[in-house]
C-alpha cells in the first residue's frame, strides 16, 4: 500500500475556495477533496467540518491579505494605481461571473454566522488598514481624510463587484480600475472649499 499523499493546510483550503467558486455555498466536503485529489478523510480530518474548513479559509485570508496588498501597491508609484492594484488583490479569483455570484452567495451565508461573520469583519479591517497607510502616503489634495478615503474606495470596489456580477460587462478588473479612477481620479486637485458666507 502506498503512503498517503500529503497535502497542506493552504492548499486544502485554496482547494475549498475553487469549491465554493464552482458550486456556491452549498459546496461540500467531498468536492474541496476532488478538487485537492485526496480522500474526502483527508479534509474532514484535518478540518473536522464544513464550518470548521470555512473558518480556516478565512483565517488564512486574513493572515495573508495585508502582504498581498502591500506588495501588489508597491509596484505602482502613482498612488492611485497603487490603491487600484491593492483592491485587485481582494478580487483575485473572481473574475467570471459564475464563480463572483458562488462566493458573494457564501459571503451571504458568512454573514449570518457568528463565528464567520467575525473573520469577515477582521478581513474587512485589513483591508481598510492597508488603504488607509496608501492614502496616507499618497499626494492627493482633494481626498478626504486617509480613513474616509479608504472606505469610500472599499465600499465602492464591494459595491463594484456585486453590480458586475449582476451586469458582467468586460471584466471584473477593468470595472474596479475604471470606477476607482472615476472617483479617485478627482482627488489629485484640491477641492475647492466654500467661503464662510456660503
Amino acid at each position: 500500500m502506498g503512503r498517503p499523499r500529503k497535502i497542506s493546510d493552504d492548499a486544502l483550503v485554496a482547494a475549498c475556495a475553487r469549491a465554493i467558486g464552482q458550486h456556491g455555498p452549498g459546496f461540500t466536503l467531498a468536492q474541496v477533496a476532488a478538487e485537492a485529489g485526496v480522500a474526502v478523510g483527508t479534509v474532514s480530518g484535518r478540518f473536522g467540518s464544513k464550518q470548521g474548513l470555512l473558518l480556516a479559509m478565512t483565517e488564512s485570508a486574513n493572515a495573508g491579505a495585508a502582504g498581498r496588498m502591500r506588495a501588489a501597491a508597491a509596484a505602482h508609484p502613482d498612488p492611485i494605481a497603487a490603491v487600484t492594484a491593492a483592491i485587485l488583490v481582494t478580487a483575485e479569483g473572481v473574475d467570471d461571473r459564475a464563480t463572483t455570484t458562488n462566493h458573494l452567495a457564501q459571503l451571504g451565508i458568512d454573514l449570518a454566522d457568528p463565528a464567520l461573520r467575525s473573520g469577515v469583519t477582521e478581513l474587512r479591517a485589513v483591508i481598510h488598514r492597508v488603504l488607509t497607510r496608501l492614502f496616507a502616503a499618497a499626494d492627493l489634495p482633494g481626498a478626504p481624510p486617509p480613513p474616509r478615503a479608504a472606505r469610500i474606495i472599499a465600499a465602492m470596489a464591494h459595491g463594484a463587484i456585486l453590480d458586475w456580477a449582476l451586469r458582467p460587462t468586460g471584466t471584473l478588473a477593468d470595472r474596479l480600475i475604471a470606477d476607482i479612477e472615476a472617483v479617485a481620479g478627482a482627488w489629485r486637485l484640491p477641492t475647492a472649499r466654500p467661503s464662510r458666507s456660503a
